[in-house]
């Protein structure tokens, strides 16, 4: 199946966003971006991509700051780069990443309000992906190793970080459905039938237009 959209995937925390990802991705054969960016972040900024692991998805409050005093402008780059928190230096790397990217490639991304970021393009196909606290907190014990007694609490954290982080560098609001083309809820689906939806999504709207 070809395909000349770019996809970005919003997802809650162990909804098997990440999975429905890549393989929608081998499914139209274009490339996948998750953790990927991290290493071309790395790679690019020249620190370690274990450093810029820690920060990746969380927000500061410094980025606020810098905007207030005239260091940082998305047209013209950063001017004061050093001085700011990984968090803020990793986000403004992939974002140039994924704007230069969408200028050459067609791509599936995860996270990183890659939505947000690419909103102004025409083959943008913004997807959100859900599902239920139960399902998700037991995805999360199995995928994620994390102690089931406290596997309800873990879920809704990352949410709440995941949910501030999009708030803080896009200014909307995280799993709002006006801000996405396709919600779907992996509560009784697997990843595979999820990827399989967006593809026929795809197809569909191909068709009409």
């Amino acid at each position: 199946m070809s395909c000349d959209k770019i996809i970005t995937i919003t997802r809650q925390y162990s909804s098997g966003g990440h999975e429905i990802g890549r393989l929608l991705a081998d499914k139209l054969g274009v490339s996948f971006y998750d953790k990927e960016l991290i290493s071309l972040a790395a790679k690019e900024s020249g620190i370690a991509p274990e450093v810029f692991e820690n920060a990746d998805e969380k927000m500061t409050n410094s980025l606020l700051y810098s905007m207030s005093v005239g260091l940082y402008n998305f047209g013209n780059g950063f001017s004061a780069m050093g001085d700011l928190p990984l968090n803020d230096r990793l986000y403004i790397i992939q974002h140039k990443i994924i704007k230069e990217k969408a200028k050459n490639e067609c791509f599936v991304v995860v996270g990183r309000c890659a939505d947000y970021i690419l909103r102004e393009r025409k083959n943008l196909v913004r997807v959100f992906i859900y599902a239920d606290l139960d399902k998700r907190a037991k995805r999360a014990v199995k995928r994620h190793d994390i102690e089931p007694s406290r596997a309800k609490q873990a879920v809704s954290k990352a949410d709440k970080n995941r949910a501030n982080y999009y708030s803080f560098y896009s200014g909307q609001k995280w799993g709002s459905p006006e801000n996405y083309d396709l919600c779907i809820n992996t509560s009784n689906i697997s990843t595979a039938q999820a990827a399989d939806l967006i593809a026929d999504y795809i197809d569909l709207i191909d068709r009409r237009f």
